[in-house]
């Protein structure tokens, strides 16, 4: 993937003194925090003494770690207003990436997970995305499903709406007034053997033609301008589209240089169906119809074969690996470390509804689960040397790389780190928080701190969330 840093300013090495408010407003002038920060940009790197000069653009301006806390510029910082310090008790990381969130299904998150994948979707959730025709049900739920996340530390999703144009409007809109840097989609979805009737595109034309609108409508939006929200290109998955809906959506994506997210060999059911009726895997379907790109987002893709995961790598696309809802409906365990190992882009996805949890930390702390579960293996009856795969585990320190700067490569933004040139996304966690699981000891290491952070830190830590430097969320 081509590195956007090359096309970005340099940073700047001064510092302008504004005063800071420190609430949900864009702040008016450059400002600084300075503390203690962990970011991912191969391994883990402790910034420690760390001061970070943000602009009026909410870019990284510059970084300086082992800044003493008597050097004269904090003073002055101090007395402009313009300075965030945080306490020993504070930890600063990049905000969260999630790359895969159904908005729709936020209602009957954590429930309905009791049968496989193909009835899940007729049973269960079709009739909910098909009420999304009515606005102001749509308004309530995204409102709500925003804030949420938010307050989880997830300052970048990536959304599945529905097919209904307002409401996905109306879900791009929200998350540009409540300050999240999101992708949203409007889904497509018209072949009739896949789709029920009360639920589906009446044609290819149509749902190119509207995602052709919701295309402009984003990139049009008053205050959008920096492009904090993004228009994506979606259809569902193979299964859900005609082979006219797909070629159409690819010509779409080359002529707006549109990413694009689907699904990707989610299920033994998907994946063996789109073999069945096209003779290829996914992989070689999305590519055919010029749908895998640079940025594209492949959802699951627990089942993709090697030729598939070299292609996907060589047309610069991503993975987002699901490990919640793959316990429910992949029936296998996506072989994470062999593919980091190949080289493709890998980023988290909560996968709500799919996976019943709003928050990214518990997709980390999953994704090191099932990687030592794949490791092991699970059959009792088996020998431990035919019972798993071996090294196929993963640690604490891959699981917060691919939440936070894995989620930026994948997306080809520069997000989820801590650098010059990088957008100031960041969230602070907060030691003995009385809802809070996390508590450092006194001079515990950067490497014990992120474990707990990884394997424990929920909604209750979270006490600041920033994104493009504005205080999005404030305890």
């Amino acid at each position: 993937m081509a590195d956007y840093r090359d096309r970005l300013p340099k940073a700047a090495n001064t510092v302008i003194f504004l005063l800071f408010y420190a609430k949900e407003v864009v702040m008016p002038g450059d400002w600084a925090i300075y503390g203690r920060a962990i970011h991912a940009p191969d391994g883990i790197e402790a910034l420690v003494s760390a001061l970070i000069c943000v602009g009026t653009d909410g870019m990284i301006l510059s970084v300086e770690t082992a800044v003493a806390a008597d050097d004269p510029r904090l003073a002055r910082l101090r007395a402009g207003g313009s300075l965030v310090e945080l306490t020993p008790d504070d930890i600063l990381i990049p905000g969260l990436i999630d790359l895969h969130i159904h908005a729709p299904q936020f209602p009957q998150l954590g429930t309905a997970l009791d049968v496989p994948l193909e009835d899940w979707l007729q049973r269960y959730t079709f009739p909910l995305e098909s009420r999304y025709e009515d606005l102001a049900f749509a308004e309530d739920v995204y409102a709500c499903l925003v804030e949420t996340l938010l307050a989880h530390g997830t300052t970048t999703a990536v959304y599945f709406a529905t097919i209904h144009l307002p409401a996905t409007k109306r879900l791009a809109e929200i998350c540009l007034d409540k300050g999240q840097r999101a992708l949203v989609g409007r889904v497509g979805m018209d072949h009739p053997e896949q789709c029920p009737d009360f639920y589906r595109d009446a044609s290819a034309e149509i749902a190119i033609a509207e995602t052709r609108a919701l295309i402009g409508h984003i990139r049009d939006l008053p205050g959008n301008e920096a492009a904090l929200v993004r228009p994506m290109i979606t259809p569902r998955f193979v299964p859900a589209c005609t082979d006219a809906l797909l070629e159409g959506l690819g010509a779409l994506a080359a002529e707006t240089r549109c990413t694009v997210q689907t699904h990707c060999s989610e299920s033994d059911w998907e994946h063996g169906h789109v073999l069945d009726r096209c003779g290829v895997t996914d992989t070689a379907v999305l590519d055919r119809a010029g749908l895998l790109r640079r940025g594209s987002v492949l959802a699951h893709a627990n089942f993709i074969t090697e030729p598939d995961a070299a292609l996907i790598r060589a047309r610069g696309a991503a993975v987002a690996h699901c490990p919640l809802s793959n316990i429910y409906f992949a029936g296998a365990v996506f072989p994470l470390r062999e593919m980091l190992d190949q080289g493709l882009h890998i980023g988290l996805g909560s996968d709500i509804a799919g996976g019943p949890s709003a928050s990214l930390f518990e997709a980390a702390r999953q994704a090191v689960a099932v990687s030592r579960l794949l490791e092991s293996g699970t059959d009792s009856r088996k020998s431990a040397a035919a019972r798993g795969k071996p090294g196929a585990r993963i640690d604490f320190r891959t699981a917060f790389r691919m939440a936070t700067a894995g989620g930026g490569e994948s997306l080809d933004l520069p997000i989820g780190l801590f650098r010059p040139g990088y957008a100031f996304d960041a969230v602070l966690l907060r030691s003995g928080l009385p809802d809070g699981n996390l508590r450092f000891a006194e001079a515990e290491s950067a490497a014990g701190i992120l474990e707990k952070i990884v394997m424990l830190a929920g909604r209750g830590d979270v006490a600041q969330v920033w994104v493009a430097g504005r205080l999005v969320k404030s305890r």
